[in-house]
């Protein structure tokens, strides 16, 4: 169904909520939850806390107290209807006496989904408006739980002409200190950074989060992939909150990246940003295993040096990659562009 203005006000505060967990929640997904009384007064606010802590409609049910009684839970997901570190959601609406539900998005996950067919069996009139805000906000989990790897958006850094690096190998910095910021937001809502041990080797990047003030409480988890046989020590990946997981190909050789992925996918990692240099990226769209592209281009020239994308299995124009885009923002001097990858 299609939501009315009422609905479509609290839903977007319930995708706000959402929005302020991405990063904090996997294995589960990033959920807001707002409950409003009878008389349309907002009375309970929740999004879900990291694993093991209370889901959003917990968290909103505790907050609205004897309130939630006769009320309508806005939610971006559908209730979950199993027992896992938490009780399910359903039986904490039902006992607090809700009387609606509007649901952003069916759950795609076969152990949690059923919700609303409990919730309707309990007398609790609930509607389903399949609402795009809500599901970009949740995308990254809703696309890894519906397939079993992680959403994977590939992040890059060029200037106008392509070039990731000038002739001699310098690189720092071709994007502005603004940009840079702002990759840092990417990183604080991804699961894990995914990067080539070429490129760790070369730059001794930190892949961690890291605000104005120092390093961010919660660090994706790093991911150094060796296909040459040149792993590393864990010392060269600098010191910082995440842990490292090195991915080789025994004896040096072709990484299985896709294994790889459901590997990690089976570790809890629902997001991963791709950040790892040309060689990597390009061997990702060969395999088809980028969902999004978020591309951070400088006002500047070089004329020559490395291209930001290596080969990627293209070889006429015919076969290019397609992408859509879907948003365009200037960042300090620089443009950022973000795309999908149509297909993925």
């Amino acid at each position: 169904m299609d939501a009315d203005a009422t609905d479509e006000t609290h839903l977007r505060r319930a995708v706000e909520l959402s929005l302020l967990s991405l990063g904090e929640t996997s294995p589960n997904p990033n959920v807001g939850c707002v409950l409003v009384s009878p008389a349309g007064t907002v009375v309970g606010e929740g999004r879900t806390a990291p694993a093991g802590g209370p889901h959003a409609e917990v968290s909103a049910l505790a907050a609205a107290g004897g309130a939630a009684r006769g009320a309508t839970a806005y939610v971006t997901l559908e209730p979950c209807d199993h027992t896992g570190r938490t009780g399910p959601c359903t039986a904490a609406l039902i006992a607090a006496g809700v009387a609606r539900v509007v649901v952003a998005v069916r759950d795609p996950d076969p152990v949690a989904a059923g919700g609303a067919e409990t919730l309707r069996a309990a007398g609790i009139r609930v509607d389903v408006v399949e609402d795009a805000a809500a599901r970009d906000a949740m995308v990254g989990w809703l696309t890894a739980v519906g397939r079993g790897t992680p959403y994977v958006i590939w992040k890059f850094a060029a200037t106008l002409d392509g070039r990731s690096a000038a002739a001699d190998g310098t690189s720092r910095w071709i994007t502005s200190p603004e940009a840079r910021a702002d990759v840092h937001r990417i990183r604080a809502g991804v699961d894990a950074i995914i990067a080539g041990v070429g490129t760790v080797l070369a730059d001794d990047p930190q892949l961690t989060v890291r605000t104005a003030t120092g390093p961010a409480a919660r660090q994706p988890l790093r991911v150094v992939v060796d296909g040459a046989g040149r792993t590393p020590p864990t010392a060269k990946v600098r010191d910082g909150a995440a842990a490292t997981w090195i991915a080789t190909a025994p004896g040096g050789g072709k990484v299985d990246l896709r294994g790889m992925l459901r590997e990690l996918y089976e570790q809890g990692v629902r997001t991963a940003l791709l950040e790892g240099g040309p060689t990597l990226a390009g061997a990702f769209l060969a395999e088809g295993l980028v969902d999004r592209v978020v591309a951070y281009l400088a006002p500047k020239l070089l004329g020559a040096g490395p291209a930001a994308l290596a080969a990627a299995g293209i070889s006429t124009i015919s076969e290019a990659l397609t992408l859509d885009v879907v948003d365009l923002a200037t960042i300090g001097p620089d443009v950022r562009l973000t795309a999908t990858v149509k297909g993925a």
